[in-house]
């Protein structure tokens, strides 16, 4: 049953998190990127050809936003789901569960992901805050979702200047148990 959805831009620490919830409490999980990954290779696509595919027909992204939903409401949901828009839907569902939304600044998600990736950082950024335009954009014109609006979520943590360990600590302690 659902417990927690976790949710924040690329490179936020949104995967440690729920690795460490999970580790430490024996909760199972899902990340919304499988079953995109999943739906990709049950195409024979590339991620990048169905992420492309995606941008092109609206309606593929809105059958896996139906998927996900039908797992977030399932009395056989993991604990942890994490997903850019889970929290959204948990909110709009008004499912039961703690919603976490772990924010950082565009500047340290691209130096995260330049440290995971390699790169150049002024790269990483360009590339970083042209990928949450387009994925704001795209969530705009398919569900009026405004990406800065945090009512949905019941716990932010800022994670600019605190490290892994502590937002698991912030998080922890919310779930409490």
């Amino acid at each position: 049953m659902l417990r927690l959805t976790v949710s924040g831009p690329p490179g936020s620490g949104t995967s440690t998190l729920v690795q460490k919830i999970c580790q430490s409490r024996g909760w199972s999980s899902l990340n919304g990127g499988e079953i995109f990954r999943a739906e990709a290779a049950n195409r024979g696509l590339s991620v990048v050809e169905f992420s492309a595919l995606c941008k092109q027909d609206l309606d593929v992204d809105r059958a896996l936003d139906t998927k996900l939903k039908d797992i977030l409401s399932s009395p056989d949901s993991p604990e942890v789901v994490e997903s850019r828009l889970c929290g959204w839907w948990a909110h709009h569902m008004e499912l039961d569960c703690l919603r976490v939304w772990v924010s950082v600044s565009d500047e340290e998600r691209a130096r995260r992901i330049q440290i995971r990736e390699g790169g150049e950082l002024e790269e990483r950024l360009l590339e970083s805050k042209k990928r949450q335009a387009d994925d704001n954009q795209r969530y705009q014109d398919l569900y009026g979702i405004d990406m800065e609006e945090m009512t949905p979520y019941n716990l932010i943590v800022d994670a600019d200047n605190i490290d892994a360990d502590e937002v698991f600590r912030i998080v922890s302690e919310e779930i409490g148990g």
